[in-house]
């Protein structure tokens, strides 16, 4: 009948993830909503056909998870306001469409990505605020130093030019995209990433690891965990882990873990 056949359906769609992890975000955002996160609706640019409506607002699963980092932000840190953000592997642009739907009016977001990443993403929200000053033309300065208390709104760049950077930033960002890489090149990036000093750093990343590569199955060489964190960003300490309420516990046992450093 209707009612069984819609059950199979939301559940086999992620209907059922989507709409718990929507209440954890809601709810936390009831009582003070200092970034006005919940009236956050994603764009429907592209038509895409990955998406959950709640209470008249789209969300992506993409989207979810960064509103629910978010949350968990606000919620050990309730009277910080992050105006420089940095985030490696930024994927389609989810972090800058909500940063610039919210009610933070004097903030940058600087998205490092693999070419053509990088690309769709800074067309994507071109596509969704329209302002072309909002945004750094990476074609006219392909090489040299980049000030970050010099960019506007939103920036875009290829991951390499992290080495470009110069100044300093209230937040870094990495979702998932670390725990696809082998220890070095994290470390290696968590050094270009420290000398522009974050106040915070942010990190989704699975609690027992990327699979490891075997004869039959993809995977990492080696396997990333909150210990290689805690080691590639000494000068930063833990200030709060989650995978219970903010994060996501899985079937096959690899669960996806926040993580919230703190400069010391």
């Amino acid at each position: 009948n209707f009612k069984q056949s819609n059950l199979i359906k939301n559940s086999l769609s992620g209907y059922y993830q989507a709409l718990s992890d929507y209440r954890v975000f809601h709810a936390s955002n009831t009582e003070k909503d200092t970034f006005d996160l919940t009236n956050f609706s994603e764009s429907g640019i592209g038509s895409p056909k990955e998406f959950f409506e709640f209470n008249e607002k789209r969300f992506s699963r993409s989207s979810l998870n960064y509103l629910l980092g978010l949350s968990f932000l606000k919620r050990n840190i309730d009277d910080f306001t992050p105006k420089t953000v940095l985030e490696i592997g930024g994927g389609f642009g989810s972090l800058g469409e909500i940063l610039g739907k919210s009610n933070l009016l004097d903030f940058r977001y600087i998205n490092l990505d693999l070419p053509p990443l990088f690309l769709i993403s800074e067309a994507y929200l071109k596509t969704c605020f329209g302002n072309k000053e909002d945004f750094f033309d990476h074609l006219d300065r392909r090489n040299g130093e980049i000030k970050v208390q010099e960019l506007p709104r939103f920036t875009f760049l290829p991951n390499w030019r992290v080495e470009d950077l110069r100044g300093e930033i209230d937040l870094f960002v990495n979702f998932i995209s670390f725990q696809e890489m082998e220890p070095h090149i994290v470390h290696n990036y968590a050094k270009k990433v420290i000398e522009l000093s974050p106040k915070f750093i942010l990190l989704r990343n699975l609690r027992e690891g990327k699979q490891k590569k075997t004869h039959k199955n993809i995977g990492v060489q080696d396997p990333i965990f909150k210990e290689d964190y805690l080691s590639f960003f000494k000068n930063y300490g833990l200030l709060s882990s989650d995978t219970d309420t903010f994060g996501y516990k899985t079937s096959d046992n690899f669960h996806s873990e926040l993580l919230l450093l703190k400069k010391k």
